[in-house]
C-alpha cells in the first residue's frame, strides 16, 4: 500500500461527525480494530480526496462529471426518461482474504443451484423424495416442462450468477436473492470503476485495487468454450431500448465485443439461429440472454410475447445454440426455495452452505406458517414465488411491521386461505458504509451484489467486488435501483500490486482482419436514420439563422423581402416545422415555435428527440464523445429574445457540426459509417432539390439566391469565384451540379452511389442490385445536364428517384419480417 501524506485528521470535522453518526457495525469503523484495513481506508481517503485534488467537494465534482461524459444512466420502473447513474465517490473496501472466503461460498452456492437444476429437469428424485415440495417447482414462474430432459450441450444450465449479500452487524454475511434469468448490474459495476479510475487518475489501482478486466475475460472465453465452432459469433439478447438496465447491456456488448441484438434481428432456419445483417443471414453461434425464459420463443413459451425469436426453441432443443442461462434456470430465483437450500445443500453436496441465505419460511408448511403467525411483527412478508399476490400486490417483500392494521389483518387471512403463496424471512439489520451526499461523508445501509462466471474450463470465477446499493432508507428489498439510492464501487485491496489489464488477447495467436465484424440489418437501418434527422434538424436550425439575421454578412431578417420569407415560411410548413398559425404572429414566434414545438414532427425539437432515441439503439456502436453530445439537452428557448436565440441555434448548429466531425475523424470505415453517411447525404439531396426548386426557379429574385447560399453554406465559394455578383445559372451549377462541392446535388449523388458499390451484394451473378441502379440512374441524370438546361422537371424526377432510393434501401439491407432476401441469384451466407 502505497504510504499517505494525508491522516484521517485532516478530514475532521467530516469525520467527527460520521463517526458520531454511523453505529459500530460500519464498515469503514469497525475496520479500525484491524491495523491492515485501518491502512487502507485511510490511505483511499487520503489519495483520492487529499488537500491537493479539493477534497471531498472536489471528488464528487469529478466523479459526477466522469458519470455525465460516459453516459451512465438507468431508468426506474414505469418511466421513459433515462435518469443519471447515481454513483457515490467513496468505494467500499474489503480485503483480499475476506474476499477468497465469499468467492468460495458464492461458488459453493452456484453449483448447489446447478445441482437443483440438474435434477429438476432431470431425474426428478428431489421431488419424487420429498425433499423439495412439487409446488415450489411446479409453482415457480420459471418452470418450463418444455425444457425438461433437454440437456445443455456443453453440460451447463448455469453460466452467469449474481447474487445480493448484506453484511450484519458482526461483519457475517448472508445472502438475500440469487440471479440467473438476467443478472443486472455486472456493466453497472465495470462503470463504476471506469469511472472512478477516471476521476482519480486511476489512483485506485495504485493502492492494490483488484483489477476487473480478468474476470470479464474469463466470462468471454468461457462464452466462447461452449460454442460449436472455434470462432463463435455471439450475441447479447436484449429486450430493447426501453428496458432498464439497456445502458448497462449496450456498455457490456461494446467491452465485451458482442452483437447486441433484439428478437426481431434475428431467424431461426433450419435448426440454427441466424442474426439478419446487411450481407444477408449469419449464423450465431451463442446467445447471453437478458430476457425471461417466456418472452424468448411465442411459439413455444408464453405466445403473448412479441419481441422473442419462433423457433428458437428448436434451435436450443437440437443443441445449435449454447445459451446463457439455459432456458428455464430461473427456476432457482424462486424465493421460497430459499427456505430448501440449507437442507438441499447437505443432501447433494454433503456440506453446510459457507454462506447461509437469509431465513426463510415457506408457509406451504404448517409449522413454518404457524411460526410465520407467531413472529409476523418481527419478519419480512413475501411472495413465495416473486408474482403479485392479494397481500403483496407488486410482488416484492414487506416488512410486516410496517402493514396497517387492516393489510394485516388481509395478510393472515390470505394465509389461511392460500399459505403456499407467502414466505416469512428474518430481518436482517445491514452495516452502513460511507457515502458522499452534498458534500459531506454520511452512513447508508448497503446491499453487494456479485457476480460469477464460467471460465473456458467451466470453472466458477468471481467478479472482485461487483457494486454496492446504498440505500436511501432501511429497507432494500425492492428493485436494482430506487429513488433516491446510490451505487458505489466495491474494491478488493490485495496485498501486492495488481497490474494493469485489459480483455486484449495474451499468448495465443490471432489472425489480423480489417473487416469492421457483423453489422445487423436494424443497426444499419438505426445509423441510416439517425444521419437523416440529424440532417433534417441542421437544415431547419438553417433556415431559423436564416430568418433571425444569421447571413454570412450579418444582416438582419428585415433585409430579406417578404416573398423571400413568405417562402422560407411556407418550406417550414411543408416541413412539418410550423403552422400557418404560427407564421401570423411573425418571424420570432415562427422561429420559437419550429425550434421548439414537440407536437410539430420537423421541429428541431422533435427531430433532435427522434435522433436520441435512435441512438439509444445504437449505444453499443456510438463513441462515447458521439452520444454524450446527442444525448445532450436542448434547451427552453420560449423566453429568449434576438441575440440570446441566435446564439442558441448558433450552439445547436455547433452540435451538429461536431457530431458531423466525429463520425467523419473518429468512425471505422466500414459498414455502420457508410450508412450514417449514406443517410446524410440522401437527405441533404432531397432537401437541395426542393430549396433550388424553391429559391433558384426561373423567376428568381437576388433575395432568393442569396439566402439558398446561406442555407447552402456556399456564400464564401459562391463570391470567391463569382465576383460580378449574383446570376442564377452560376448558383444552379454550384449547388446542382457541382461534383466538388459537399453541398451539391451531383456531390450527394456520387457519395451515394460509391457507398452502395462499396457495400457486400448478395448476389451471386454479377448484376447490380436495385439501389445501384437507381444511383447510377440519378448520378446519370445529373452528368446529362447544364445549368442552362436545368428545369423544375429534372429536380421532381431526381427527388422521386430520391425517395425510390430510400425504400429500396430499405427493401434490400433492412431485413425485416422471417424471410430475409433468398431470390434466385441471391444466396445466404452462414
Amino acid at each position: 500500500m502505497a504510504g499517505a501524506t494525508v491522516t484521517m485528521e485532516d478530514f475532521d470535522p467530516a469525520l467527527q461527525r460520521y463517526r458520531r453518526e454511523a453505529s459500530r457495525s460500519d464498515l469503514m469503523l469497525s475496520a479500525q480494530g484491524d491495523p491492515r484495513m485501518a491502512a487502507c481506508w485511510q490511505s483511499m481517503l487520503a489519495t483520492l480526496a487529499g488537500p491537493d485534488r479539493g477534497g471531498l467537494s472536489g471528488l464528487q465534482e469529478r466523479t459526477a462529471q466522469q458519470v455525465l461524459d460516459l453516459g451512465m444512466a438507468f431508468r426506474l420502473t414505469g418511466e421513459v426518461e433515462e435518469r443519471v447513474w447515481p454513483l457515490s465517490p467513496v468505494p467500499i473496501l474489503l480485503h483480499a482474504t475476506e474476499w477468497r472466503g465469499i468467492e468460495d461460498g458464492l461458488a459453493q452456492r452456484a453449483d448447489l443451484l446447478e445441482a437443483v437444476l440438474d435434477d429438476v429437469y432431470g431425474a426428478g428424485r428431489l421431488v419424487q423424495e420429498g425433499a423439495l415440495p412439487a409446488a415450489i417447482v411446479t409453482g415457480s414462474p420459471d418452470y418450463w416442462r418444455q425444457m425438461q430432459a433437454i440437456p445443455p450441450p456443453h453440460g451447463h444450465r448455469l453460466q452467469f450468477y449474481a447474487a445480493d449479500m448484506a453484511r450484519g452487524p458482526g461483519g457475517e454475511w448472508r445472502v438475500l436473492a440469487d440471479y440467473v434469468r438476467s443478472p443486472v448490474g455486472a456493466g453497472y459495476a465495470l462503470e463504476n470503476r471506469l469511472a472512478m479510475t477516471r476521476a482519480t487518475d486511476d489512483a485506485l489501482g495504485a493502492m492494490n485495487f483488484v483489477r476487473l478486466a480478468p474476470f470479464f475475460a474469463s466470462f468471454r472465453q468461457g462464452l466462447a468454450a461452449i460454442c460449436a465452432r472455434p470462432d463463435p459469433r455471439i450475441a447479447l439478447l436484449t429486450q430493447g431500448r426501453y428496458n432498464q438496465s439497456y445502458p448497462e447491456q449496450a456498455h457490456l456488448a461494446r467491452y465485451l465485443g458482442i452483437l447486441l441484438v433484439e428478437g426481431d434481428d434475428l431467424t431461426v432456419r433450419d435448426g440454427q439461429l441466424f442474426v439478419r445483417t446487411i450481407e444477408g443471414v449469419k449464423r450465431v453461434d451463442g446467445v447471453w440472454r437478458r430476457m425471461g425464459t417466456d418472452l424468448l420463443d411465442p411459439l413455444a413459451f408464453d405466445a403473448r410475447s412479441t419481441i422473442g425469436v419462433p423457433d428458437l426453441f428448436e434451435a436450443i432443443r437440437t443443441g445449435g445454440l449454447a445459451m446463457a442461462n439455459w432456458p428455464g434456470a430461473g427456476l432457482v430465483e424462486t424465493p421460497a426455495l430459499a427456505a430448501f437450500l440449507p437442507r438441499l445443500s447437505k443432501l447433494l453436496r454433503s456440506e453446510a452452505l459457507r454462506i447461509p441465505n437469509v431465513a426463510t419460511w415457506w408457509c406451504g408448511q404448517k409449522s413454518e406458517r404457524e411460526h410465520v403467525r407467531a413472529h409476523v411483527d418481527t419478519l419480512a412478508i413475501g411472495s413465495a414465488f416473486g408474482l403479485p399476490v392479494p397481500a403483496i400486490p407488486h410482488g416484492r417483500a414487506r416488512l410486516a411491521a410496517r402493514l396497517s392494521s387492516s393489510e394485516r389483518a388481509a395478510f393472515l387471512a390470505e394465509l389461511d386461505q392460500r399459505p403456499v403463496d407467502y414466505i416469512g424471512q428474518e430481518l436482517v439489520r445491514l452495516s452502513t458504509t460511507p457515502a458522499l451526499v452534498g458534500g459531506e461523508l454520511l452512513p447508508r445501509p448497503f446491499i453487494l451484489r456479485t457476480f460469477l462466471a464460467r471460465d473456458a474450463q467451466g470453472n466458477w470465477c468471481a467478479m472482485p467486488g461487483g457494486f454496492a446499493r446504498l440505500a436511501a432508507h432501511d429497507d432494500m428489498r425492492a428493485v436494482l435501483m430506487g429513488e433516491g439510492d446510490m451505487s458505489a464501487d466495491v474494491c478488493i485491496v490485495a496485498d501486492e500490486p495488481q497490474p494493469a489489464m485489459t480483455l486484449l488477447e495474451t499468448g495465443k495467436a490471432i489472425s489480423i482482419r480489417r473487416v469492421a465484424g457483423t453489422l445487423p440489418s436494424k443497426a444499419a437501418d438505426n445509423f441510416f436514420w439517425l444521419a437523416r434527422y440529424l440532417e433534417r434538424g441542421e437544415m431547419v436550425l438553417r433556415m431559423v439563422r436564416v430568418l433571425i439575421g444569421g447571413s454570412i454578412e450579418a444582416e438582419t431578417a428585415s433585409s430579406l423581402d417578404q416573398p423571400t420569407l413568405r417562402r422560407v415560411a411556407d418550406v417550414l410548413i411543408a416541413w412539418g416545422a410550423a403552422t400557418n398559425a404560427a407564421v401570423t404572429g411573425g418571424i420570432h414566434p415562427l422561429c420559437v415555435h419550429a425550434l421548439s414545438d414537440p407536437k410539430m414532427p420537423g421541429s428541431v425539437h422533435a427531430l433532435f428527440e427522434a435522433a436520441e432515441a435512435i441512438g439509444r439503439g445504437l449505444r453499443e456502436r456510438l463513441a462515447i464523445d458521439f452520444w454524450r453530445l446527442l444525448n445532450r439537452g436542448l434547451g427552453d428557448v420560449a423566453a429568449m429574445q434576438g441575440s440570446q436565440l441566435m446564439a442558441h441555434v448558433a450552439r445547436l448548429l455547433d452540435r451538429c457540426a461536431s457530431l458531423s466531425g466525429l463520425s467523419a475523424e473518429n468512425m471505422m470505415r466500414g459498414a455502420g459509417w457508410r450508412f450514417l453517411d449514406m443517410g446524410r447525404r440522401l437527405e441533404r439531396a432531397v432537401h437541395i432539390c426542393r430549396l433550388v426548386k424553391t429559391f433558384a426557379g426561373d423567376n428568381a429574385s437576388a433575395h432568393d439566391l442569396n439566402l439558398l447560399l446561406d442555407l447552402s453554406d456556399c456564400q464564401i465559394g459562391y463570391r470567391t469565384r463569382y465576383l460580378a455578383g449574383l446570376a442564377l445559372a452560376p448558383v444552379r451549377d454550384m449547388l446542382v451540379l457541382e461534383p466538388g462541392n459537399p453541398r451539391s446535388l451531383a456531390f450527394q449523388a456520387d457519395a451515394l452511389l460509391e457507398h452502395l458499390s462499396a457495400l457486400p451484394p448478395l448476389r451471386d451473378d454479377g448484376m447490380p442490385e436495385r439501389p445501384v441502379q437507381i444511383a447510377n440512374a440519378i448520378a446519370a441524370r445529373l452528368r446529362a445536364t447544364t445549368a442552362e438546361t436545368l428545369a423544375a422537371g429534372d429536380l421532381d424526377f431526381i427527388e422521386r428517384q430520391l425517395l425510390d432510393l430510400s425504400d429500396s434501401i430499405n427493401d434490400r439491407f433492412f431485413l425485416k419480417g422471417e424471410d430475409a432476401p433468398r431470390a434466385s441469384g441471391m444466396t445466404r451466407l452462414a
